[in-house]
């Protein structure tokens, strides 16, 4: 899936005009509520990926949940850090049901979380 398209994803699925979010490169968005004027988002998107994107099974880290987008397609795969979600494209997944695509969304957020790119800052902080 291309960026453009997973920011027009995320742009929906977030709603709020007032939160700012950056974007990770298999999906996953940390988003960053309240800010410092400041502060590199990037940066601190990151920080929060490296701390609480990895996967540990049996852990929380390792826990997840699903949330069919309406309008689709796809869904968010949460964890258990309120601020990161993964969308999974049903292009993605050859099963639908929560387990299958809820282990994809986990993967692909551990792909982010070691590789930390980012592919796309939202500052909606004001001005």
């Amino acid at each position: 899936m291309r960026a453009a398209e997973l920011v027009t994803i995320w742009r929906r699925s977030i709603g709020d005009g007032a939160k700012s979010w950056v974007l990770f490169g298999h999906g996953t968005c940390v988003v960053l509520p309240n800010p410092e004027p400041d502060a590199d988002l990037a940066a601190m998107a990151i920080e929060i990926l490296r701390a609480y994107g990895p996967v540990h099974p049996g852990s929380p880290a390792g826990d997840f949940g699903t949330i069919p987008l309406e309008p689709g397609p796809g869904w968010l795969v949460w964890c258990h850090h309120g601020d990161i979600m993964t969308y999974v494209d049903p292009g993605e997944v050859e099963r639908t049901d929560d387990l299958s695509v809820g282990l994809w969304g986990r993967s692909k957020r551990d792909w982010d979380a070691h590789e930390l790119e980012v592919i796309h800052v939202e500052d909606r902080r004001a001005a």
